[in-house]
């Protein structure tokens, strides 16, 4: 599928390929997204991703069934936007694990790196996980016409950032 993308963007990837020295890819290679249902949580996540302590993310297989999107692969390459639409990272797919909701592992949980305080025990980080998440979901699903189960598959993706540039004021 080719993708179009806004200058800025194709600038960004632009800088990106020129400083990894990247030639086989196109920009069209490069998917744009950002983090959440929120211009708020897109940076609130966006933060935690460029701090290190987010490396992974999970999405719901049923929401990415009906935006009709095409298949994670390791390898994948995306632009992550801040909650202004402002290309801030390329991160890179390394992994990938479609397990149901209620499967999710504490592992899992904290390398989302959405709780605090960092060091919380497994069960709490999974309680939290699974809190902030279902709320997510709700919202998500909801939109579609659709519920959240705990039977609901999801995809566990681990990334990791492989560029950044500091906003420009």
């Amino acid at each position: 599928m080719t993708q179009t993308h806004p200058r800025i963007i194709r600038d960004f990837i632009d800088r990106f390929l020129a400083a990894t020295g990247r030639q086989d890819l196109t920009h069209d290679a490069v998917t744009v997204d950002s983090f959440g249902d929120s211009p708020q949580m897109a940076d609130d996540l966006l933060a935690l991703v460029l701090a290190g302590t987010k490396t992974a993310t999970c999405s719901s297989v049923w929401a990415m069934e009906h935006a009709k999107s095409p298949p994670i692969e390791p390898g994948a390459l995306w632009v992550i936007c801040d909650g202004a639409g402002m290309p801030r990272c390329i991160i890179r797919t390394d992994r990938i694990e479609q397990v149901a909701y209620e499967d999710v592992t504490a592992a899992f949980a904290r390398t989302e790196g959405e709780h605090e305080p960092l060091d919380l025990p497994d069960d709490e980080v999974l309680e939290k996980w699974r809190a902030g998440h279902w709320a997510y979901y709700i919202r998500e699903l909801g939109e579609m016409g659709r519920t959240p189960t705990t039977e609901m598959p999801v995809l566990c993706e681990h990334f990791t950032v492989i560029y950044a540039e500091a906003p420009s004021n």
